[in-house]
């Protein structure tokens, strides 16, 4: 068990909903999100975050939350700065000077999203957007507090908590007669539920011996397009409910350049975890087996929270 508890920040977020379970084996979770008292859990606040981690004192801050709206980035790079920038770093300055470790997550985005191969921890950062800027700022902050802190870069995050692309891609299926799906963007769909449980395994060791610190890339294995999320997904409800009225006929592949968003999107999101399976032994499941469990829950009774062909 670790000694003097654990404060988790941002425990409504799809990752933060699975570490509160995941991280109740090693020891007592405080949770603060953004409605805590006197903003306490409140990234847009990050001295006051700040301040409540020297009061309270935890042995462990694992920071789950994070500006993530990619898009809206665009248009407030303050917000997203304050979020992903300024608290991290607020925060890993906290955990310093009380001793205490820090885990916080960061995403593909920080790299160009250029090449084909996986991206590892050495290779150099060039965010294409500000949201990957933002977060890859947050890095550099947490490292320059020169703490005990595990950074752990993911990538296509679904959850059972939360909205994903897989659950928009179930509601669509039995909305509409045809999808569209971009297929030309690779990396790991990879579930909440194992980010937290691969988290809460790491920091168990790393509290033992503090020199696996460091940045890690956690994400399934495996590489597929948002066109292969979709396809997979869809063909795994269908099987496992065929009572429901899929009406979906065709999912067509189609490029990124079909959909024009306000921030740029990495084509290439391949993360190389030789690294943190070395240092932990962790294996990482294929991303089909968390896309499958994802599809059981969302269609398992009652009711499904998609098949619906009208909003009642």
């Amino acid at each position: 068990m670790i000694s003097g508890g654990i404060l988790l920040l941002g425990p409504g977020g799809q990752v933060g909903w699975e570490l509160r379970r995941a991280l109740a084996v090693l020891g007592p979770v405080t949770a603060r999100g953004r409605d805590a008292a006197d903003g306490a859990g409140d990234l847009s606040c990050p001295d006051r975050v700040a301040d409540d981690i020297r009061t309270l004192r935890p042995a462990v801050v694992v920071n789950a939350a994070a500006h993530t709206a990619v898009d809206r980035a665009e248009s407030e790079p303050d917000v997203a700065r304050t979020v992903n920038t300024e608290a991290p770093g607020a925060i890993a300055r906290a955990c310093a000077d009380i001793g205490a470790w820090m885990v916080h997550y960061s995403t593909d985005y920080v790299f160009d999203g250029t090449g084909d191969r996986p991206w590892r921890e050495s290779d150099p950062t060039g965010p294409c957007n500000v949201y990957g800027t933002t977060k890859r700022d947050g890095e550099d902050a947490v490292r320059a507090a020169g703490g005990r802190h595990l950074i752990l870069r993911t990538s296509w995050v679904h959850g059972a908590h939360g909205a994903n692309f897989v659950k928009t891609m179930l509601r669509l299926a039995a909305e509409k007669d045809r999808l569209a799906v971009v297929a030309d963007q690779f990396g790991a769909p990879t579930g909440a539920d194992l980010i937290a449980d691969a988290t809460a395994h790491a920091l168990r060791v790393c509290v033992f011996d503090a020199d696996l610190g460091g940045t890690y890339h956690l994400c399934a294995a495996g590489c597929a397009t948002w066109h292969d999320v979709a396809t997979f997904a869809i063909a795994r409800a269908r099987s496992r409910f065929p009572d429901i009225a899929w009406t979906v006929g065709e999912i067509a592949p189609t490029t990124t350049d079909a959909y024009p968003t306000p921030a740029r999107r990495p084509a290439n999101s391949r993360l190389d975890t030789a690294k943190l399976r070395a240092a932990f032994g962790i294996h990482l499941p294929d991303w089909t087996d968390g896309v499958a469990r994802l599809v059981d829950w969302c269609g398992a009774p009652p009711p499904p929270p998609f098949g619906r062909t009208s909003t009642p």
